[in-house]
């Protein structure tokens, strides 16, 4: 079995992502709670939220170009030096007492400008650096730091939000800093790893594939940012495997972040402390950690969409348990069994997605389903926030938890979503579909 924790440019790979998923997480934690501190208006504060997600959404189709274009780690380094710059401002404004309802939205467009361009091509690179056979572990380690972020992100960010917004800055600029120089160190692994291995076939070819086919093509067709979007789109609306996916993901995320989102505001509302509500993320953080841990054995022994459904199904008994319960930890309690479903069935997701997809494809296929996960989830802060102000929380909740029971029949009657399999048969499952009504550029 190949070794994924040999693999150096994987290791640089996920320090560079952790490091920027740890000021991401930080910012989403302290912006909400900064904005109800200035404005005292959970609208106002979902305005921020929302517009920030539409604006990641909207721009990640094209960063999924960018990433089938270019050299995927030149612009992990670029995005990431971008970062650095915007957490240093972010960090002179909350200095400068300068953190306003205007400075916070602005701040959070651009940042989500950057997330949406720059962070597709991150995720692109995996697809060069990990071999199929490694790709269930990987995703299952990914599952396993995100975990962690939100088990460490709420605690963390309520400490440094006590002392003041410019020390959450602070941290951001030096984590923004750790991915900068993580990812600039993936070339030279693989020069280094070029060298050792220089009459290994397969290594050379790995090497030569971490190049975007678009940079490969220079006498093909100009280049056009719509067309080749569509072609994203296409590909992915191909593969019957995959689509089935899409519809039900817009749904169920903007079901449940309408839930969590309005638990959040309201958690303020009624005067909880930001180290408070910290630790509340940081419990449902303790039990996606423990469902990451599993989540290497889970996917190699149920199909990825048995898990999915099984977990659609427990996340809205559990989001409907929250309208009878204002207690934080009661809250975290009835999220136990779902959140500890959470990282196998994203693993498990995550990773035959990646086994399907094409490398010349895969940054706008991402994207393209980027688009369906979030495309909805700009409403959901409106929704909590407004909901808050008109219908109080159980209502809003339950806004949230009908979405929920929508998805969860959805998974139950979709049949191709019912047939994905375990780890093992997913180059097999995959190769069934291959070239199945997809573009000519990406055949």
């Amino acid at each position: 079995m190949t070794s994924l924790w040999r693999n150096l440019q994987y290791v640089s790979w996920l320090v560079s992502d952790t490091s920027k998923g740890l000021a991401a997480t930080l910012f989403r934690f302290a912006v909400p709670l900064i904005a109800l501190f200035v404005t005292d208006d959970p609208a106002q504060a979902g305005i921020i939220g929302g517009v920030g997600v539409a604006v990641s959404v909207s721009l990640t189709m094209f960063g999924g170009v960018l990433a089938d274009r270019h050299r995927r780690i030149t612009l992990m380094v670029l995005g990431a030096s971008i970062g650095v710059a915007l957490s240093i401002a972010f960090t002179l404004l909350a200095l400068g007492d300068s953190l306003t309802f205007g400075t916070l939205l602005a701040l959070q467009v651009l940042l989500a400008a950057r997330a949406g361009l720059f962070d597709p091509s991150g995720e692109a690179a995996l697809k060069d650096l990990v071999a199929a056979d490694t790709m269930g572990r990987a995703q299952a380690a990914n599952q396993a730091r995100d975990a962690a972020l939100q088990l460490a992100g709420g605690p963390i960010g309520g400490a440094l939000l006590v002392v003041g917004g410019w020390l959450v800055g602070a941290v951001m600029a030096v984590c923004q800093l750790v991915s900068t120089i993580a990812a600039a160190l993936i070339p030279r692994l693989r020069a280094a790893e070029k060298a050792d291995t220089a009459t290994d076939t397969d290594e050379v070819e790995s090497s030569a594939a971490a190049e975007p086919a678009a940079a490969a093509s220079a006498g093909g067709p100009k280049p056009n940012a719509l067309r080749e979007i569509r072609e994203g789109f296409t590909w992915l609306f191909s593969r019957p495997d995959l689509r089935g996916v899409l519809l039900i993901t817009t749904v169920i995320n903007l079901g449940i972040n309408t839930v969590m989102t309005t638990i959040v505001y309201s958690l303020q509302q009624d005067g909880q402390s930001p180290t408070t509500i910290g630790w509340f993320s940081a419990g449902l953080g303790v039990m996606m950690l423990a469902g990451a841990l599993m989540a290497t054995p889970v996917v190699s022994r149920i199909g990825a969409g048995k898990l999915m459904i099984a977990g659609l199904v427990l996340l809205t008994i559990g989001a409907a348990a929250t309208i009878l319960i204002r207690d934080p930890w009661g809250i975290v309690l009835v999220m136990a069994l779902p959140s500890l479903l959470l990282a196998p069935l994203n693993a498990g997701l995550g990773g035959y997605f990646m086994v399907a997809t094409p490398s010349e494809v895969i940054g706008r296929a991402a994207s393209a389903s980027a688009v369906f996960g979030m495309g909805a989830m700009p409403l959901a802060p409106l929704i909590a926030g407004f909901g808050l102000s008109y219908l109080g929380r159980a209502g809003t909740i339950t806004i949230g938890v009908v979405l929920c029971v929508i998805a969860a029949a959805m998974a139950l009657t979709n049949r191709p979503l019912r047939s994905l399999p375990a780890e093992a048969g997913w180059t097999a499952h995959a190769a069934q579909f291959t070239n199945a009504g997809a573009p000519a550029s990406v055949r």
